[in-house]
């Protein structure tokens, strides 16, 4: 008896080789202890403390408010949407509306934005700043 594959077999078929496949890249594709998640932005060393570096493309920016101690945040300025422009002395600054945004937490230092700057998930090994 010959059996050719329906539609919906091919369909659950590719649907498990994806889940399989996604799965497998879950931790960069190896399953060694201390593999480091999520793609790399930045070096430390990119980051100046005080202030810190936006990523345009990824719509985040990093922060390193005190030595070591580093930061991210959406780079969607909460006023009206527009990506902050840079980081400089202590804030972020969005060149739209001239709203400012602490580097520490996010929170508003100056308006028009009413609403803070919402945190973004990165992990620093070594000397890799990686966004999750």
């Amino acid at each position: 008896m010959n059996h050719s594959p329906t539609r919906r077999t091919a369909l659950l078929s590719a649907g498990a080789a994806a889940l399989a496949v996604g799965c497998g890249e879950d931790d960069g594709g190896s399953s060694e202890a201390g593999t480091s998640p999520g793609r790399e932005l930045a070096s430390t060393n990119d980051i100046p403390v005080g202030g810190g570096k936006v990523f345009t493309a990824e719509k985040v920016v990093v922060t390193q408010p005190e030595p070591g101690d580093f930061k991210a945040f959406s780079a969607v300025c909460t006023h009206q949407g527009c990506i902050v422009s840079e980081v400089r002395d202590g804030t972020i600054d969005c060149a739209c509306h001239n709203s400012r945004f602490s580097v520490a937490d996010g929170a508003v230092e100056q308006g028009p934005a009413t609403e803070p700057l919402p945190a973004k998930r990165i992990t620093v090994e070594g000397n890799s700043v990686r966004l999750e």
